[in-house]
């Protein structure tokens, strides 16, 4: 197998946004040690929905199993989702600030 690395095109800040979110989370949890620290993590998840890669192409672009990758995603995701706005809440919200069809057609 080849290795090699790749540019993904996205801030620092957002690496550092959800490098927090999943620091914030381990230790809400107790969780003491894993494989990724939370920037690796972060990364990794990112690099998944930014460029979609396979899960055993990022297990060994970042030395863990495929297993390890997957639920290191599913569990980053879960915490990007849960501070996301609701459809409603959002569609109340544009509704309020007078954003019509042609904001969302627009962007």
């Amino acid at each position: 197998m080849l290795f090699y690395r790749a540019a993904v095109d996205l801030s620092r800040r957002t690496l550092n946004y959800v490098a927090g979110l999943i620091r914030r989370h381990r230790k809400a949890i107790g969780s003491t040690w894993r494989l990724l620290n939370p920037g690796q993590q972060a990364l990794l998840v990112l690099v998944y929905l930014r460029k979609g890669e396979t899960f055993p192409e990022l297990g060994a672009g970042f030395g863990i199993s495929t297993s390890t990758a997957w639920r290191y995603m599913e569990e980053t995701v879960l915490l990007l989702s849960a501070r996301s706005p609701k459809l409603d809440q959002a569609l109340r919200k544009a509704k309020r600030t007078g954003c019509t069809t042609w904001c969302w057609t627009a962007r």
